[in-house]
């Protein structure tokens, strides 16, 4: 592991969207390994089925159940299946250690901490937000601890920044009614007690940000956060963060240290329905690779949903306006986001299930990003066979 005189040490954060795959081509066709069978009853499986919060700072809640679920690599679903367990839609969740969201960091003892994160979305009856703290040892061993949920609130897309004897948590999405725009959650780990302390910061916070990277200053003394996502409060969307932070780690005091007042434009469905982005973005693919099946399937669909059929060279064209442009390679992270540049300027598109926004990264004429902004609203309406609004972030 790097130290506070190597360079700066980014936090990582599981997240679906980025996955890395370690293995060479070799690899991917060996046979994974067979999970260690289970070595406890149905009734055990039964008593530790459900998460649960701890009651001490830490709680030790190792535990045969746990412990098998996270060697195994099963999720909530399949383990509760294997041994007959009651449906989640009236016991509640189980507990599952296939999540998004959780950080893992690496001691420099061997010793792999894994903390917190979420299992499926919202509607997913499996659907949990953790509190917890997995603790992989060299030899085999597992170590998992639980906290109060005032000490340590469900936690995910949080960054782990090793800090000396300490693991610093900053940030978290947390479940919506628990959320606190405007503050940002920072949480200090105990590598010698595994205690939890929540840190009480001053100055300027980022506010409500998640899903961000997190670099420990050479000198060890502050961690400066970048990226990411910030939620704004009740009826507003959630942004992307486009200005640095840094948390001094004596005074535990925010400084922004960027001010970037780039022009940001959002678009959504006038009847506040989702949109056909990401289907219309599949079926683009299928029919670039030539998978006339799969493309058939996505066309019949959309021609449902939309009620004509879809026009796929205009979604091609969606993001190639009609002023000078040129457009520029996807980034690794990027399939959500595609990125172009007006006279030197980065245009960043960024879509999810109800919104698009456009981010201006730099200074243009403001006639040239409503031009550009006015033209992708008109192909949003046309795409989707609906009015788009647009408004300004």
């Amino acid at each position: 592991m790097s130290s506070a005189e190597d360079d700066p040490i980014e936090a990582e954060t599981e997240d679906p969207k980025s996955e890395v795959a370690d293995a060479t081509d070799d690899d991917d066709d060996a046979p994974e390994p067979s999970p260690p069978p289970p070595s406890f009853s149905r009734e055990e499986f039964l008593e530790w089925r459900c998460p649960r919060l701890g009651t001490t700072n830490p709680e030790r809640m190792t535990n045969p159940v746990w412990t098998w679920i996270v060697q195994a690599g099963v999720n909530a679903w399949a383990a509760n299946n294997q041994f007959d367990g009651p449906s989640a839609l009236g016991a509640g969740p189980g507990w599952c250690f296939d999540r998004f969201g959780r950080s893992t960091t690496e001691l420099p003892d061997g010793r792999i901490i894994q903390i917190a994160g979420e299992h499926e979305a919202y509607y997913d009856p499996d659907f949990f937000i953790y509190n917890d703290v997995v603790v992989r040892h060299p030899d085999g061993r597992i170590d998992i601890f639980g906290y109060p949920r005032e000490v340590f609130p469900p936690t995910d897309f949080h960054s782990a920044t090793l800090v000396g004897d300490r693991i610093i948590l900053i940030g978290s999405v947390g479940y919506v009614g628990e959320r606190k725009p405007g503050r940002t959650q920072v949480l200090a780990l105990d590598l010698a007690t595994f205690a939890v302390t929540p840190i009480a910061t001053s100055g300027e916070p980022p506010g409500w940000i998640s899903s961000h990277t997190a670099t420990l200053t050479e000198d060890g003394r502050a961690i400066v956060v970048q990226r990411g996502k910030l939620e704004l409060g009740e009826g507003q969307s959630t942004v992307e963060n486009i200005d640095d932070w840094r948390l001094d780690l004596d005074t535990w005091q925010w400084q922004r240290l960027t001010d970037r007042r780039w022009p940001r434009r959002e678009f959504r469905r006038s009847d506040d329905e989702r949109n056909h982005l990401w289907d219309l973005q599949q079926a683009c693919w299928y029919r670039r690779v030539g998978w006339a099946d799969q493309l058939a399937q996505e066309l019949e669909k959309l021609t449902q949903e939309l009620g004509a059929p879809p026009d796929l060279d205009l979604a091609e064209r969606l993001f190639r306006p009609s002023v000078a442009h040129e457009a520029l390679a996807d980034e690794d992270d990027s399939y959500d986001t595609t990125r172009i540049t007006v006279d030197g300027v980065v245009v960043r598109f960024v879509r999810d299930g109800f919104s698009l926004q456009m981010t201006v990264e730099g200074d243009l004429p403001e006639s040239t990003v409503d031009a550009i902004a006015e033209e992708l609203r008109e192909k949003l309406s046309t795409l989707e066979q609906t009015s788009y609004t647009l408004n300004k972030l």
